[in-house]
């Protein structure tokens, strides 16, 4: 390559080197509190104190890595992904996440290494080009100061000819200066190389994910069998049963006593009514007739008319879903609504459906007390194991004092 050419395209990499050294430095700086917090965390977990700050301490490394991680991937132009196993559950089972997962030993020594290096790297890379600038301009300016006042590396610029040789010195000054983008290439394969995940571990977390989500589908599954179950024998069966049992009774007073018999008809029809009428409850909770004849709008318009708490439904038109995740979506906002009614205290609850044709997402927001977290059993676990047994995720916003959101993305498989 001619060195013209060499210099210009250095040149013209040049800012953008610079903007993201000096951005590692001020990362840099968070890494050294960070790995300082990390010693005392490690010091006090020694005695036992600091054990439940582990999973905190590493969530929060994970999102100061993540700057560091989008800085390196936009920087090189390609995505650097990020494989990090779920820290979720028990604090034991946290603090077991945080002992098997090989990402936190890749975040960890790149936050040294960071640490050490950054601050120097970025500080350098700022002050160059003004170091260069500089020394270019002592001729220009080296008589307008006080005579003595002008030093540059260990000597004095007293006459022009100092102040030309000072000139000169721009030139290797210069040419440090131009190797700022081949540091920053460097400094960002050096976090591609320590950020990303391992060779098969993508493919093990997605692994790990699915036989998660898989095993949530089946134990949804079997809950909502085991409540179909009940509902059956706890309901329908049992008026059903009442109504043989009456029907057989009016049989046997039908000779000595018509009028018996006759009541005894009437309140058998009654039975049998209700238990039509439960046996239809139980058809709607497997899959609403209202989502096959009319869709998932005029379903969940339907579900905004009957809640108690004033409803705001918006949804942007699109094509019908696949009929499982157009009923994941109607018992997700079922299921919110009726959380909202039991804890929230809200004025209004509002709901939203959007997304590509690939992705159908669901928010429901109310403006209550907030203050909303799952619990082992509760509605929204449930919402987030439905959203899993269809590889879609759920996100809860519920700061103290509200507004409480429940995000869910539902795939659609195309």
């Amino acid at each position: 390559m001619r060195p013209g050419r060499w210099v210009l395209g250095r040149l013209r990499g040049l800012p953008a080197a610079v903007g993201y050294l000096a951005m590692g430095g001020l990362t840099a700086l968070l890494s050294m509190f960070a790995v300082v917090g990390l010693a005392v965390v490690g010091a006090f977990c020694l005695i036992g104190l600091g054990i439940p700050a582990v999973p905190e301490a590493v969530r929060l490394v994970r999102r100061l890595v993540g700057v560091d991680r989008r800085q390196a991937a936009r920087y090189l132009g390609e995505p650097i992904a990020a494989a990090y196993q779920p820290m979720t559950g028990s604090l034991r089972e946290q603090l077991a996440t945080v002992a098997r997962d090989p990402a936190n030993l890749r975040d960890l020594g790149w936050l040294v290494l960071h640490a050490v290096t950054g601050t120097l790297v970025g500080s350098v890379a700022i002050l160059l080009p003004f170091a260069v600038l500089n020394q270019a301009l002592v001729p220009a300016y080296w008589r307008l100061t006080p005579p003595g006042s002008v030093t540059n590396f260990g000597f004095t610029v007293t006459s022009w000819g100092t102040a030309f040789a000072a000139a000169l010195i721009a030139l290797p000054l210069g040419w440090l200066a131009l190797q700022t983008p081949a540091v920053a290439g460097l400094t960002a394969r050096t976090a591609a190389a320590l950020l990303a995940p391992a060779d098969g571990a993508e493919l093990a977390h997605r692994v790990a994910e699915l036989t998660a989500t898989r095993a949530a589908a089946l134990d949804a599954h079997g809950a909502e069998l085991r409540r179909i179950e009940r509902d059956l024998h706890d309901g329908a069966q049992a008026r059903i049963a009442a109504v043989i049992m009456q029907l057989g009774l009016a049989e046997q007073l039908r000779e000595r006593d018509p009028g018996a018999a006759d009541a005894m008809v009437r309140t058998a029809q009654d039975t049998a009514t209700a238990a039509l009428a439960e046996l239809r409850d139980v058809v709607r909770t497997v899959y609403p007739p209202v989502l096959a004849d009319r869709g998932l709008a005029s379903a969940i318009s339907a579900l905004a008319a009957r809640s108690p708490i004033p409803c705001v439904v918006e949804i942007e038109p699109g094509a019908r879903r696949p009929a499982a995740v157009e009923a994941a979506a109607y018992f997700v906002i079922a299921e919110a609504l009726t959380n909202a009614t039991k804890h929230s205290r809200a004025e209004q609850v509002s709901v939203r459906l959007a997304g590509p044709p690939a992705t159908l997402t669901v928010t429901v927001s109310d403006d209550g007390i907030g203050g909303a977290r799952e619990s082992e059993g509760g509605g929204l676990a449930g919402i987030r194991r439905r959203a899993a047994a269809l590889d879609g995720s759920m996100v809860l916003t519920s700061p103290a004092g509200g507004p409480t959101v429940v995000r869910v993305e539902l795939p659609c498989g195309s």
